[in-house]
């Protein structure tokens, strides 16, 4: 048996492709499919299945692409309502191709449809030695139970105790563990960054493995959940209803400066997708900076949401590119053009300019006390340490608390924002400044670099 995990590190998103006898089968592709139908070309491989453990509220799945250039079968759990041809598969159904035999485990709780996928290969044993896990069981932690509109989060939380007990904690202690993400992705609270493990290790390490009653299992994995991006809906229809194909996602055009500024002002954003630095010295006014590094494209969906066209600042053709594709990843498809020339272009044709100073964290030291200080890191590494009189906003919906009024900062005084390192806080800092904030900076290497510096910081417990 052919085993292979494909790890898409800018959504911590993890695929796999199973093959036997000339055929394969590939579970939860990412939206541009052509590795798999390489690396299946190289190894002979006909791709026969293309699997979905659930409807993907992250990212927009390439299950009809793949479809649509192989001609395999989409097979997805009975619950999932999807509304292309497909095979629905209910709980112990099996498929088999080669020496491989797939069976179908249906494990409700992080989607009402999930589904597991229990893996055998006849060549070395007539039992299970893998399981592909989804999002039902992380390494080190659980889907979140709160992406389903017709289920609370605690009727969701209920059947994922459930799906774990009955279907997954019984495998024994050797079969070994495949999830459909890891450490960054918003699908749980505190996934490991292993990209695989075994069912012994997480009956001993996983916290939601313990010993527990469903009550009390309820209420921990209820409690104090993660922010829920606005686009993981929208995703999940996408996923349901079969998403558009890339040929489809026309490449954006170029936009020369005047006509880029006309569609700025007429709605769109501006979407810079330079360092922080660049971005600082000079970038157009009302622009967004998400850095086109790290988790550029969730950043991306998170701040501006999947609708808003967008007109897109990079520093060359193949960053833009990769940006289009990036953004097309998780369902952004409303870029409406690219700035030809970039900010230098710009800036030659005399459109205006806005600045974001950088300031070391001993600048702000400095300053304490005159400035506002803005952290944008999520409520959980808050509670690990935070800089005394910090107003804490997560990036992930300041836009939208400030479209709806919130005002715990004063746009007429100065504000410092940091996040972790420097990354959320640039894009802060343009959320700040399109919603009237002008005396704004960034700073630079946020509280890791205070902390390195021995500047305070205080706790949840002891503030």
């Amino acid at each position: 048996m052919y085993f292979e995990q494909f790890y898409l590190t800018c959504l911590a998103q993890a695929s796999y492709m199973i093959g036997s006898g000339g055929a394969a089968a590939v579970v939860d592709p990412q939206r541009d499919v052509d590795i798999y139908i390489d690396d299946a070309r190289q190894r002979g491989f006909e791709i026969k299945y293309v699997i979905e453990t659930h409807l993907h509220a992250d990212f927009v799945s390439g299950h009809r692409e793949l479809a649509a250039k192989t001609g395999a079968r989409i097979i997805m759990g009975a619950a999932a309502g999807a509304k292309f041809d497909h095979l629905a598969v209910h709980d112990g159904d099996v498929i088999a191709f080669g020496k491989v035999r797939l069976q179908f485990l249906e494990t409700p709780g992080h989607t009402p449809e999930s589904i597991c996928i229990l893996v055998t290969d006849t060549e070395v044993s007539l039992h299970p030695t893998k399981v592909l896990s989804g999002d039902t069981l992380f390494i080190g932690d659980v889907g979140r139970p709160d992406l389903s509109p017709a289920h609370t989060p605690r009727e969701l939380a209920g059947l994922l105790y459930d799906s774990l007990r009955k279907k997954l904690m019984p495998l024994p202690d050797e079969v070994e563990v495949y999830p459909a993400h890891g450490a960054g992705s918003l699908c749980g609270k505190n996934l490991s960054p292993e990209r695989f493990s075994t069912m012994g290790k997480q009956r001993q390490f996983n916290y939601a493995l313990q010993e527990m009653s469903r009550e009390a299992f309820v209420n921990m994995l209820t409690a104090e959940l993660p922010e829920r991006p606005e686009y993981f809906a929208q995703d999940a229809e996408i996923n349901r209803d079969g998403p558009a194909l890339l040929a489809d996602v026309a490449p954006p055009p170029e936009l020369p400066p005047t006509a880029a500024w006309e569609r700025i002002q007429a709605g769109a954003i501006a979407l810079d997708t330079r360092p922080a630095s660049q971005f600082g010295a000079g970038h157009v006014p009302g622009a967004v900076n998400i850095g086109l590094g790290g988790q550029y494209a969730t950043w991306a969906a998170t701040v501006i949401g999947l609708k808003r066209p967008i007109v897109m600042i990079t520093e060359d053709g193949e960053q833009t590119h990769e940006s289009t594709l990036r953004l097309a990843r998780v369902g952004m498809e409303s870029v409406v053009g690219h700035l030809d020339g970039g900010v230098a272009a710009w800036e030659a044709a005399g459109l205006p300019l806005e600045t974001v100073p950088q300031v070391s964290v001993h600048q702000l030291r400095e300053h304490e006390g005159q400035w506002q200080v803005l952290d944008v890191r999520r409520a959980g590494e808050w509670k690990g340490g935070h800089l005394q009189g910090a107003v804490l906003h997560p990036l992930d919906t300041l836009a939208k608390s400030l479209d709806s009024g919130w005002r715990e900062l004063d746009p007429a005084k100065p504000v410092a924002v940091h996040c972790k390192s420097g990354y959320r806080s640039s894009a802060a800092c343009g959320v700040l400044q399109a919603h009237g904030f002008r005396e704004v900076y960034n700073v630079v290497g946020g509280i890791d670099a205070w902390s390195a510096s021995g500047f305070p910081v205080v706790s949840a417990t002891s503030a």
